[in-house]
């Protein structure tokens, strides 16, 4: 792969997460996320042998790093959201048999 393509291959990247990160798809986010490593490696390689200009390289950094941020934050957010609910659902599981136990305990 060309120095100009590994850069685009980081563009690609980017566009993927903006849109999983928007449609809220953690099955994709998770599955890019994957990607980040193995995408930018040899983005490096070839800055360091000269192939790219740090200034492209640096910008497309900041992006992805900016929306792997985004994921993260919105992963997080999307986990404590199920991690109340679900709470209140055991809670309101509880009340419930409460009551059930109190009113199943009263005289006639």
């Amino acid at each position: 792969m060309s120095a100009p393509e590994q850069l685009e291959a980081v563009d690609t990247l980017v566009e993927h997460l903006k849109t999983a990160l928007a449609e809220k798809n953690w099955e994709e986010l998770s599955r890019l996320s994957k990607l980040v490593k193995p995408t930018i490696e040899p983005v490096m390689t070839a800055l360091e042998a000269g192939e790219l200009a740090p200034e492209p390289v640096r910008e497309r950094l900041a992006t992805l790093q900016t929306y792997c941020d985004r994921a993260n934050i919105s992963a997080n957010a999307a986990k404590a959201e199920a991690q109340q609910a679900l709470k209140e659902v055991n809670q309101n599981r509880s009340a419930a048999k409460a009551y059930q136990n109190v009113s199943s305990n009263r005289p006639k």
